[in-house]
Formats: structure tokens, sequence, C-alpha cells
């Protein structure tokens, strides 16, 4: 069969994306050309909000339109926790839940064995208890630029009480670090001079192996090579501990970029969302981060909105937020989600459109941050990762508008012309 992968959401579903398209190329079958009709179309959902929720009924919407006699498998969080919704959307023919969709080869070698006709067929369902799965699915993908993104753990254990992720996604497992530092060399031996630890709660590393997430980091900063970079994804600021900044602060190979979940900047609405931490705690691991490495990139997980965020939360929120010495904000706006504990709590409900001017703002101050932290670098040295070619708004056919393009260190987009294919996917030192 020809296949075609359509992923929405997180790193992570990228990452298991490209794992599970490799499996099914090692059963003998092939991508889809670009303006072919593929036979099978998968699409790994996201479902963190009731927007993602959307996005993800419009892309299946659109897929069957597009290939309407492909076979439409639909996967992944929205998958696992909303089965019978997807099941009613017009030309879905089979629904795979998370841990389901790792079999996924096995089960496209089965349909083609069966040669059956899909058209007639109702939607199929196989979906099960994902709490209580233990197995751990490793995935990596290089995408089509220089980077690799490297699975490190699944699952959460937390329970926040606007969260559904624990229900999507299962309790938190991980493999061994060994398994890891393999998988870690092989994606630098096929060229990646980048590596993203990806995973939901990946600071709670080593829950099911009895490791250390600070031993992972040890063990990936001594890999077998010597140019490469690591980026560590969202951290919880409980478990980015004063020795892992640390470490970051003196590795070899670790970036300093940061990205960490604030959610709320009051104490209160933190309390309400059963968060581990108070905004004190959060202010010192900024603190102790622009101590330790000045130039470092904090990108800072806020939501606006959720239930008990009272005009006073929201002041409170927003002073605090503007205090912090953070490089950008990542600003999601709350919405209800079944099976979450805060709706069975009597709490303040923020009307839609105040949601929305919360975001906004928030969204302004993420802006001014950004500009901020890029001017205070403007004149300084900085390694860039040069990836392929932009046009830089130009005619995207036009090969002569091409210019280089790729990221500092510490997180910053930089751009030079004219255009050189031998920079690509190499590391040079560079004046922002």
């Amino acid at each position: 069969m020809t296949f075609l992968f359509t992923t929405l959401g997180c790193k992570l579903n990228f990452a298991e994306s490209s794992a599970l398209a490799k499996a099914l190329v090692a059963r003998g079958h092939t991508r889809a050309a670009k303006g072919t009709q593929p036979d099978l179309c998968v699409i790994n959902t996201c479902s963190v909000t009731d927007a993602a929720d959307h996005k993800d009924r419009q892309a299946i919407r659109r897929l069957r339109r597009r290939y309407p006699n492909a076979i439409l498998i639909v996967t992944g969080c929205y998958a696992q926790l909303k089965p019978t919704e997807i099941a009613h959307i017009e030309g879905v023919d089979y629904i795979l839940g998370q841990n389901e969709k790792f079999n996924l080869d096995e089960f496209v070698q089965t349909l083609e064995n069966q040669k059956s006709p899909i058209s007639n067929l109702q939607s199929q369902i196989f979906t099960s208890a994902i709490r209580e799965v233990e197995d751990f699915h490793g995935a990596y993908s290089k995408d089509d630029r220089t980077r690799c993104f490297l699975k490190v753990q699944d699952g959460c254990n937390y329970f926040c009480t606007y969260c559904t992720i624990p229900l999507a996604r299962g309790k938190s497992r991980n493999p061994g670090i060994a398994d890891l530092v393999r998988q870690a060399n092989e994606a630098l031996h096929q060229g990646a001079k980048e590596i993203v630890l990806s995973g939901v709660n990946i600071g709670d590393f080593g829950h099911s192996t009895g490791e250390t997430f600070i031993d992972l980091l040890r063990a990936l900063d001594q890999l077998n090579a010597d140019e490469y970079r690591i980026r560590i994804s969202s951290c919880e600021p409980n478990l980015l501990s004063d020795e892992i900044i640390d470490f970051v602060a003196h590795s070899h190979h670790f970036a300093p970029h940061f990205h960490i979940p604030l959610q709320s900047g009051s104490n209160e609405v933190l309390r309400i969302m059963k968060r581990r931490y108070t905004r004190e705690l959060f202010a010192e691991r900024v603190e102790h981060i622009r101590r330790v490495m000045p130039n470092a990139f904090i990108g800072v997980d806020c939501m606006v909105g959720v239930r008990g965020e009272t005009d006073e939360c929201w002041e409170d929120y927003l002073q605090f937020i503007q205090s912090l010495p953070v490089s950008q904000l990542h600003v999601f706006t709350y919405s209800e989600r079944a099976n979450t504990r805060m709706l069975e709590m009597d709490l303040y409900v923020v009307p839609q459109k105040e949601r929305e001017r919360r975001s906004q703002i928030l969204h302004r101050v993420s802006e001014e941050k950004l500009k901020a932290f890029y001017e205070a670098h403007k004149g300084e040295e900085a390694t860039v990762l040069w990836e392929a070619g932009e046009t830089n708004g130009q005619d995207p056919l036009d090969g002569s508008k091409l210019i280089m393009a790729g990221w500092t260190e510490n997180y910053i987009r930089t751009t030079m012309s004219p255009f050189d294919p031998k920079r690509v996917n190499t590391f040079e030192r560079i004046r922002i």
C-alpha cells in the first residue's frame, strides 16, 4: 500500500508518527508520492483543548474529501478520549487508541491480506484502558531540516484538575538510558545535529526503570559524536532541579534553552489546578537559570481563563508574568474538558469573551518579551545551526530568492543571504 500521514499537536506525536511510518516501510509499504492518491491515510490527533479537537475534525473531513478512496485511520489522543465522537464523522474507517496505534503495521498488513472492501463498513473502534498499559513504545523522528525529536518518556501521573493527558496517554513510563543512548547515537549517525528530548512529563523520567533524569542527561552529553547539541523540551518546575540547571550550564552539548510550564501566576489558581509548585518556586527556577546562564532562552506555558480565575487572580497573574525575566510565552485558552475534576468544583466561570481578552493580553506580553530578548543579544557571538533555505516571503519556486535560516543555541532565529547549500546542517559561529 501507499500511505500518507497527517500529524497534529505536540512534537511527541510527530516522533511517534515517524516511528509508525518506518514500521510500515519495513513491511513493504511506501509513502505516497506528492500529488498521488494514497491507499491509506493515517491521522495522528491531538486533544489538549476543544480547539485541538476542532482541528482534528477539520483535518479528518479534509482528508476524506481529498482522498475519497483511501482507507482512513484515526489515532492519537482524540481517538483515545473520544472514539465514539470520531465514529460519527462520515468516512472514518478505523479508530485506533494510543496503545493500538503501535500495532499499525500489523493492522494494515491484515487489511491488505483480507482484501475486503472498506466503503460499506461502519467505523470500527479499537481502544483499550490506557491507564493499565505498561509498555513503552520508543520513537524518534528526524524532521526535514536538521533536528531529531527523541521520545524519552510517555504518560503522566499528576492528574491536574483541568487536564486529560493522563487519560489519553496513560501513566508515566520510560525506557532505559542505554536504549535511549543507542537511539540518539543512531540519529546522529544518520545526520542529525540537534536532538530534542520529548515526552509528556520528561522530568519524571526514570519512574518505571529506577533511573533519574539527570543520569539520562549525563549519558546523552557523551554520545559518539563531536558536533551536536541537545535541547530539553517542557519540564515541570518542581522537577527542574538546581542540579539539572547547573548541569546544563556546564555541559558540553546541552543548549541554554528551557521551556517551563507555569500555567498560572496566581497561587490560588495553581492550588485549584492541583499543580505541584508555587509561583515563588517558579520564580526561583527562572532566577537560578538567569544567574548561571544569562543568555538562556526561557519559554513559559501559560493558561488563561480557567475556572476559579477571578478578576483579582487574573491581575495577580498578569503582574507576576510581566515581572519574570523570561523570553516568550506559549499561551493556551482554557476549555472545559470532560472527565476532569475541575468541572466537579464550585468555581467562578470566566466568560468566553473574557478568556479571549486575557489571551490576547498575554500574547502581547509575549511579543514584548521576545523582542526584548532579541534586542538584548544583538551584537553578541553565537553558534547557529543552519537549516534548509527560506524564501523570506518571496516566490517559493524561485531558488534565487533562498536565504540561509537557522537557530542559535539560545533559540534566536537567524537568517543570512545568500543561500549556500553546503552550509545546511552545519554549525557556524556568527555575530547576531
